[in-house]
This record gives C-alpha cells, structure tokens and sequence, in this order.
C-alpha cells in the first residue's frame, strides 16, 4: 500500500536518543540557551503534520510519464544526480516516492546476501556493546535500512541523509522498529551536502550505506565519501551500483546500442554511471581498506511489469536524449518492448554491484 503524507497527518515522529555511548555523535538536538532542545544545523525529525509546501510528487495520469528518478525528468543541464544539499523552492525533488517504491521489492531481491557475514564478523568487533550507529547515505524512501536492519543483531540508530525533505518524512515513518534478535531500531533525519561528508560527521558510526547512489556520483564526491568513511575507521555497504549491462529474453539487435548510449548519458557532467563502482573499490583500497565487490542483479519478469516498464521507458528515454538520432527506430522498440511486457513474454536482467569496504578501524577494533 502506497504510504502518504495524508495518512500520518496527525502524527508527529519524535527525537529518538541513539545508543547509549553514541548520543553525543548520533544525538539529534542540542540543548538552547533557555535549556530547550533546538534542531543543530542541516539536521532535524520530520515532523508528519508539518509544513511541506513547496514540495509536490509528480502526478501519474499520463500511463505513458516516466516517474521521477525512472528516467530523465530534469531541467535542460541540470545534473541528475542525488544532491544531498538544501532545497530551494524552484528545486524540486529529483525522485518520487512512487518510483522508489516501484523498486523496492526488486532491490530486496538483489542485493547480495554474500557481503553480510564479514559486514556481521566486523560489526560484532567493533568495541562497547552498546548498539551500532548506521549513517544511510541518500536514503530516499529508507529501503535500505527496511532491509538492512532485521538482518543485523543488537540496538541500532539510523541516520538518514538526504535532501529532500518529503522522502525524509517517508523514511521517518516507514523505518523499522526492531532488529534481527529484537532489539530497538531508532531514526533520526538529517539534510546536508555529501560534499560535506567528513570523518567528524562519521564520529562514532559503525557503518556507513548508500543504495543505488554511487553511479550518480562524481569522482571527486566518490573520494570523499571513501575519506570519510577511513577517517571515521567504519565499513561502508554500497549497494545497487549500475554495472552497464542489460540483458533480455527474447533479445533484440537494437538491445546494445540503446544500452550504449544509455551509458553515454548516465557519464554525464563527470557522473561515473557503470565507471562508478570500479572508482569505488579504487577510491577504498587506496585509503587501506579491503574491498569486496558482489554482482546484484535486478531479475525482472511477468511479475514485475510495472516495474519493468517504468525501467524500460526510463532506460530508452535517456538513450534517446544522448542520442536523438535513434528517435524513431527507439520510438518502435519500445513499444514493441512494451508490448512484450504488458503480454508477460519478457524478462530482463538489469546489472548491478555491491560493495563491501572494510576500512581500518581507528578504535582499536580488530
């Protein structure tokens, strides 16, 4: 069931204290010169019944529109990329709720299970028994932390970061509330620029996520985020990077060359796209960590057409905005792809990777 601001109207999610020997790195107010608590700079809860004017979800009226964040939906030269900074009023959200949740079950379904155990052997050396501290880089709708967190044991508190208020609030009230073995999940929010993502932001974290973010990163954004994450000695999970290649049943002669200008377009403006991955693991290993890359595939068939389609016009769509030449002859593929889909004959597999860093540890965890 699609989830609303409407629904929670009447609910405000309050400030939730951190584990116990986190709360100064982790805690979410600041005590004011009166003795209340105030909100610190590029951080807060999201309040349900707040004020969210300014921000809007795209209508889906059109069958045809793609969702935003499906496929290129932004201004002429605007960077498509998840920016984690303040929003303006004519900066509008670059990603729908509709579309991160049209993708959830198939990002459950692929992330690679193989990285957990040494992310689990890590975790459960870190020192103090007191709970981890999980900072969810571009959290979006919180996917990763509804799937991250009932598969790790212990008290956890989850930071999210992103810049977009509106998914902020959705993640707030669809986190989870218990881990693997029970124990309490708390939530705080925070806006802020991943430029500005910095070992003294990390202080006291155990780990570090992102979901389906690193293609849309910069080299330079991709450094800093692996500087961060070594200066703070904690592991990083990043999951769902595109890898570049798309394979379908029944194939089509166009299939690669839609694909290679895809990837053309999602280089753009120095973003790495299906590069990104690979900078990643260099990025990690050159500031001592040790990485561990893992395929993650999206498997789509019959039962994720609408996923499927949305993926298909998104995917065309940018092909074609690289390359306006393949107009026409793309016009026809996808609706012959299209077609397919809606009739239950296709099946494709998008690639994606995992990756596990496991940077050093400055606490004198083994």
């Amino acid at each position: 069931m699609r989830k609303t601001a409407t629904t929670q109207s009447e609910v405000t999610i309050p400030a939730q204290p951190g584990p116990r020997d986190a709360t100064d790195a982790a805690d979410s107010t600041r005590r004011g010169p009166e003795g209340g608590a105030v909100a610190p700079p590029q951080s807060g809860i999201v309040s349900a019944g707040g004020d969210m004017s300014g921000v809007s979800v795209p209508a889906e009226s059109d069958a045809d529109a793609v969702i935003l964040g499906a496929g290129p939906g932004f201004r002429p030269g605007e960077r498509a990329t998840v920016r984690l900074r303040d929003a303006g009023p004519d900066d509008p959200p670059r990603y729908a709720p509709e579309w991160l949740e049209l993708r959830e079950g198939a990002d459950a379904a692929a992330r690679a299970h193989e990285l957990l155990d040494p992310l689990r052997i890590r975790l459960a050396n870190l020192p103090g028994k007191a709970g981890l501290v999980i900072h969810d880089v571009g959290c979006g709708t919180g996917s990763m932390g509804r799937w991250l967190a009932p598969h790790l044991d212990s008290a956890q508190h989850w930071v999210l970061h992103d810049r977009d208020p509106y998914l902020l609030h959705f993640a707030a009230v669809a986190s989870p509330r218990s881990s693997a073995d029970g124990s309490r999940v708390t939530v705080e929010t925070r806006r802020g620029d991943i430029g500005r993502l910095t070992p003294d932001a990390l202080l006291g974290a155990s780990l570090v996520t992102a979901s389906a973010l690193l293609d849309v990163l910069t080299r330079e954004e991709i450094d800093t985020l692996a500087a961060a994450c070594a200066g703070a000695g904690c592991p990083a999970l990043l999951t769902l990077s595109v890898a570049g290649r798309v394979e379908f049943t029944p194939s089509d002669p166009l299939d690669a060359e839609i694909a290679e200008a895809f990837n053309a377009h999602q280089r753009r403006s120095g973003l790495l796209g299906p590069d990104a991955i690979t900078a990643a693991a260099e990025a990690f290993s050159e500031h001592g960590a040790t990485v561990q890359v893992h395929p993650s595939p999206w498997r789509l068939g019959p039962g994720e057409s609408a996923l499927t389609a949305q993926w298909l016009r998104g995917w065309v769509g940018a092909a074609v905005e690289e390359r306006p030449e393949l107009r026409e002859r793309a016009d026809r593929y996808l609706s012959e792809r299209l077609a397919a889909c809606r009739a239950g004959e296709l099946q494709v597999v998008v690639h994606h990777s995992d990756l596990l860093a496991l940077c050093r540890p400055t606490g004198g965890a083994s």
